[in-house]
């Protein structure tokens, strides 16, 4: 039997929770049995008492406000032990169209992808303001180039996860797990894609962009975490050329200085010289040990995944 949870991670939504989960499928092609499932990350309104008064199957309660993305790894882990196959995790506000839900599982079940992300129309978002579509596009152009992914909607929280893609999962930052999950996904090599959604109207102001100029630095600050956590010794390798390079490009100055018989002595460039190649050659041996723990973290992965796969299987 294939089993679909769809899971809404929820923080003070009792004004459009009713709305969202009136939408949602209970019978869908291809899926046995369709279970609801909220993470209510610390509300203090009647966010709960509106779920189960809509026939929400599963609610997984956080004492306390813990942030998007550790309500979302809370939603995971509460799908997979309710034994889920396809996990869609979609936003308490509406924002995403229910009915796509079809087309955004279909490549799982084809067997054509391990996680599906739904690319919103973002031109056609009318309260997006064109820097906040300008920052969308650039960000997830970012994220592509990162992950080694082709997925041009980052943000989109829209998405749905095959239960082994599930078992792999492991969401580091506390702000957005959309970011960090395509790096993680990409750089891990598992199989994802992307499908167009469309997109209702608009009920609340977003929670996660409380302003720009702080939703670029989040977002900026969660990319190079990332990636110095899945590629360090590539990004120390980088960021040490920088100040390895010009300290011997200010060393070569010194010497053709030195040899052309220039009297003046130039002591303080040939110490800039020497700190700046000192620093390029630290972040390279960064790079190296941050790169051997690497590797110890992809071991615990696995050991976390064949654990996470053997307790789970064995309450099936």
């Amino acid at each position: 039997m294939r089993k679909l949870i769809i899971q809404i991670p929820c923080y003070n939504e009792e004004a459009s929770l009713a709305v969202t989960l009136g939408e949602l499928p209970r019978q869908l092609p291809g899926i046995d049995k369709i279970e609801w499932l909220i993470i209510n990350d610390g509300s203090t309104d009647r966010t709960v008492e509106v779920a189960k008064e809509c026939g929400v199957d599963h609610i997984v309660n956080l004492a306390r406000n813990q942030g998007l993305a550790k309500a979302f790894m809370a939603g995971i882990e509460a799908s997979l032990k309710a034994g889920a196959d396809i996990i869609v995790n979609t936003d308490a506000d509406n924002q995403y169209c229910a009915s796509d839900i079809p087309n955004l599982i279909s490549p799982i079940l084809l067997c054509q992808a391990d996680i599906v992300v739904g690319t919103r129309p973002i031109d056609e978002i009318k309260h997006f303001s064109p820097i906040k579509k300008l920052l969308q596009k650039l960000g997830s152009w970012v994220v592509r180039v990162a992950s080694n992914t082709d997925i041009p909607d980052a943000p989109s929280g829209f998405r749905a996860i095959g239960r082994e893609a599930a078992m792999e999962l492991n969401v580091f930052n506390r702000y957005t797990y959309t970011l960090e999950m395509i790096i993680q996904v990409g750089q891990k090599g598992m199989a994802i894609t992307s499908v167009p959604v469309r997109t209702n109207g608009y009920l609340r102001p977003s929670r996660l962009v409380k302003s720009i100029p702080s939703y670029v630095q989040r977002s900026i600050l969660t990319i190079l975490r990332i990636f110095m956590l899945y590629k360090p010794l590539r990004f120390f390798t980088f960021l040490g050329t920088i100040p390895f390079t010009a300290g011997v490009l200010l060393g070569i100055r010194w010497l053709l200085f030195f040899f052309a018989g220039y009297e003046k002595p130039r002591v303080p460039t040939l110490i800039l010289a020497a700190i700046l190649i000192l620093i390029g050659f630290q972040l390279w041996m960064f790079g190296l040990v941050a790169d051997l723990i690497a590797t110890n973290r992809r071991i615990l992965e696995d050991i976390q995944r064949r654990t996470r796969r053997s307790e789970l299987d064995g309450k099936l």
